[in-house]
């Protein structure tokens, strides 16, 4: 135990012997804390929460394939998304979506929606 306080002691007037290196510790760790803690929460919202599903290890995504432009994630037409849902014997549910965007314009200037 007296070692430990010794250590304390010396540790103290290190810190007070060099307080600008002692703020620059402290920011940087400060500052790497704060980050890893950003990062994480973006991860563990995103990556490592399931679904708010129920059983939402079922839900896959279907893509189609152009092989001729050797494209594999090919966005597919609304008739074959039809005719994929009408001959469905395995999936329980189908659904399509699309990622679509607009210019609309708001006086001179188009904005992007």
């Amino acid at each position: 135990m007296g070692t430990l306080l010794q250590d304390i002691r010396y540790g103290a007037r290190m810190i007070a012997k060099r307080p600008f290196l002692t703020l620059i510790t402290v920011a940087a760790l400060a500052l790497g804390i704060g980050a890893n803690t950003a990062i994480f929460s973006v991860v563990n919202a995103v990556l490592l929460r399931p679904l708010p599903y129920p059983e939402s290890e079922r839900i896959v995504r279907v893509y189609t394939t152009d092989s001729k432009r050797n494209i594999r994630k090919y966005p597919t037409s609304y008739l074959n998304f039809a005719d994929w849902r009408e001959r469905n014997g395995v999936f329980e549910h189908v659904a399509a979506h699309a990622d679509t965007s607009a210019a609309v314009n708001f006086g001179d200037t188009p904005e992007s929606v």
